[in-house]
């Protein structure tokens, strides 16, 4: 999902998101640090230190909006945009089986009538753009519907009851799957991943009761496909809140019923009361990752310890909040979480891409808190450069002092290392200094680059606040906000003593690359 009903209804009235589990089972599930705030701090990094796999698991997978949408031309701009930056590879999105699609319908009879016209589409375009879908199977066709009134609150109107007949959704699902690999060969599709469903423990889904309906769903959906073929990868729950993990796992290993990864979700902005039923104040920048922790312990402790962990949604909020999906307050918050949830998980989908985007119906402003990292007329968010230089990262990390840091070393033995400066969004915050000390540096010089994402670095932000923040932006004022968007170079200093200073603005991440 993406943008949780329940908050969205006083904004509708007032008119107005895979490397082995073993390894990091193996090594235990770290704990989360504790963040400390804003000030003068030392990061003592020992060049040679031990150093521990650190994949890109942030960044092979995004979400983006209904499927239809995909077939826009500034949806596939903003795909490759994203592409370009992060070398993503999978990307998720709600309702290949609704019915603007077109997959499903009935003759006069009540006999199936299938058309994967649109679906042909829409799938071509992702592997075009060097992209592999990440398959959600939703939603109901209506003409399947057990309930035809169970329309969901969105603005595309998507049914979300159970089928009115098991055997109708058996086939349905069964020819899905079989024409994507008689269209794309089973070598290709065993790539990808089917889910299914979007977050059932909500009202994405009219099951009564949610849950058990909910498994009586999935399972006869894992066995249709699996009658494909046992290569296909399918999983769930999806929920939201990081609900049922536990219990969807006993309940597949009880009954036998194929499942091959665990995927479910949280914001940022989720309540400790919905996530662990517990009444405790957790902060936007902890809850993420210590709801992955949770569902990392869950499968763990299960009958199936070596499921994968898919998070196929998170983001910093659920709601639409200007100051902070559009805002500078995510480089913080993505390096953040990034750090703590590193060996919890193995992929974590970011809901989502980009603004091509209609879930409160068609976006009336580029920056009203939507969700992408790319706003409405490919303007690039703040977010856009924050992940564009956390990519920089090596795939190795070793300790720091310092939990406002991450250090990496790449394959060539340089060294990549993010600092930033956390504020709440609510706050002003203040600058921080931070002083890197290197020890086993080899004799110098060492050259140092610095990419910087703040209100002076790769933020379009304060132009067009400057402009008025315009309703619709003119062709020429995007061109400006295009320009104002772009990532300056890289400045370049040189490590005196062992050590580099860095002044950090509130909200700012800095990475620093030393050759």
């Amino acid at each position: 999902m993406s943008f949780r009903y329940r908050a969205i209804v006083f904004l509708v009235i007032l008119g107005f998101g895979l490397l082995p589990r073993a390894v990091a089972q193996a090594q235990g599930a770290p704990s989360l640090p504790e963040i400390k705030q804003s000030g003068p701090q030392t990061v003592d990094i020992n060049v040679h230190g031990p150093t521990r796999p650190f994949p890109h698991f942030w960044e092979q997978m995004f979400g983006s909006g209904r499927a239809i949408l995909s077939l826009r031309e500034g949806y596939r701009r903003d795909l490759r945009d994203v592409k370009k930056i992060t070398g993503f590879e999978y990307v998720r999105f709600h309702a290949i089986l609704h019915d603007e699609v077109g997959v499903y319908d009935e003759d006069a009879q009540g006999k199936p009538i299938y058309n994967f016209s649109y679906v042909d589409e829409i799938y071509d375009g992702l592997l075009e753009n060097g992209i592999r879908p990440f398959v959600e199977i939703s939603f109901m066709p209506k003409k399947l519907a057990s309930d035809k009134n169970a329309v969901h609150p969105f603005w595309y109107k998507q049914n979300v009851s159970p089928p009115r007949d098991y055997a109708l959704w058996d086939d349905l699902i069964y020819q899905f799957t079989q024409h994507l690999v008689k269209r794309y060969g089973l070598e290709e599709v065993s790539k990808w991943y089917f889910e299914v469903w979007n977050e059932p423990n909500i009202d994405f889904w009219a099951g009564n009761p949610k849950e058990a309906t909910y498994y009586e769903l999935y399972d006869h959906t894992a066995r249709a496909v699996k009658r494909v073929s046992s290569r296909l990868r399918i999983g769930g729950p999806s929920t939201a809140q990081a609900a049922w993990a536990d219990r969807f796992i006993a309940h597949c290993a009880a009954g036998n019923v194929p499942v091959d990864f665990v995927s479910t979700h949280v914001y940022a902005n989720d309540t400790a009361p919905d996530v662990f039923g517990t009444q405790e104040i957790i902060p936007r920048d902890q809850m993420v990752c210590r709801a992955v922790k949770k569902v990392h312990d869950q499968i763990h402790a299960s009958a199936k310890p070596q499921l994968p962990l898919i998070w196929s949604e998170y983001n910093a909020s659920y709601k639409n909040e200007p100051d902070v999906t559009d805002a500078l307050y995510m480089g913080p918050w993505l390096a953040g979480t990034i750090a703590q949830c590193d060996g919890l998980v193995d992929v974590m989908s970011y809901w989502d891409f980009a603004d091509v985007f209609e879930e409160q119906g068609v976006v009336k402003e580029p920056f009203y808190g939507g969700f992408g990292l790319v706003a409405a007329g490919g303007l690039h968010k703040p977010a856009y450069n924050i992940f564009k230089i956390l990519h920089l990262l090596g795939d190795q990390r070793l300790s720091a002092s310092d939990s406002q840091s991450l250090v990496t070393k790449r394959a060539d033995g340089s060294l990549a290392i993010a600092v930033w400066n956390y504020s709440a969004p609510d706050s002003s915050g203040s600058p921080r200094a931070v002083t890197l000390n290197f020890q086993g540096l080899a004799a110098g010089p060492h050259r140092v680059t610095i990419n910087r994402v703040d209100a002076k670095h790769g933020s379009l932000l304060p132009l067009y606040e400057k402009m008025g923040r315009p309703q619709w932006p003119t062709r020429e004022q995007q061109k400006e906000l295009r320009q104002a968007s772009q990532l300056p170079p890289a400045l370049t200093q040189q490590i005196k003593d062992n050590k580099l200073k860095i002044i950090l603005p509130p909200f700012g991440l800095a990475v620093v690359e030393v050759r």
